[in-house]
């Protein structure tokens, strides 16, 4: 199934509002590898994405057995430090080391870092924009996403796993896969609750 653009008929916006609604962050896949062609299209949806000036800030890094070990093992040092016996913390490294290297798809979203602070957070909203049209896309083609974020982006260890350039920001991971399960929905506030209706 390929994806180009969504249409304007009633049964096209159903399906619009289906995908939106019915997607979920999914944590547990199928072995079904997912192919380089499959990837460029998730990658084509995602630089559709609306953004101020064109600046085009995304940058993506899809990531091989290798690389996804190394940045499990990057994440999997941070949480073994939380651990006090030396053996127990080695088995929480090489457990998160191993579950990353076997997913069947990871990429690591980046944003070049402008000089300006107003065009910098211009970007970050352009490249969130980007992860969610990828999201959307890869729900549309019956595959799931897990977004990740956290101080471990950070992390020169993590920043090398993924071969990220200087001047770049990792802004989030993206576990990809065939889903093996999908989690229920989690309750949302009602549209009232967060609308403000300015006179």
């Amino acid at each position: 199934m390929i994806i180009t653009q969504w249409g304007h008929s009633a049964a096209s916006n159903e399906f619009k509002d289906e995908a939106i609604s019915s997607r979920r962050s999914i944590k547990e896949f199928t072995d079904r590898p997912i192919s380089p062609e499959e990837i460029e299209q998730l990658i084509g949806a995602a630089i559709r994405a609306p953004n101020h000036r064109s600046t085009e800030p995304w940058r993506f890094y899809v990531l091989g057995p290798e690389a996804r070990r190394a940045y499990g093992a990057a994440l999997g040092a941070r949480k073994a430090k939380k651990v006090d016996d030396p053996d127990a913390a080695e088995a929480v490294l090489n457990k998160v080391a191993n579950k990353h290297a076997k997913l069947p798809a990871m990429l690591a979203v980046s944003m070049l870092i402008d000089e300006n602070p107003e065009i910098r957070e211009e970007d970050y909203a352009a490249t969130y924009m980007a992860i969610q049209n990828l999201s959307l896309a890869a729900h549309a083609l019956g595959l799931g996403t897990h977004i990740k974020t956290g101080a471990v982006m950070d992390d020169p260890r993590s920043r090398t796993a993924v071969s990220v350039g200087n001047g770049e920001r990792i802004i989030a991971t993206i576990e990809l896969g065939e889903p093996a399960a999908t989690p229920d929905p989690k309750e949302r506030r009602s549209v009232g609750e967060v609308t403000n209706w300015v006179p």
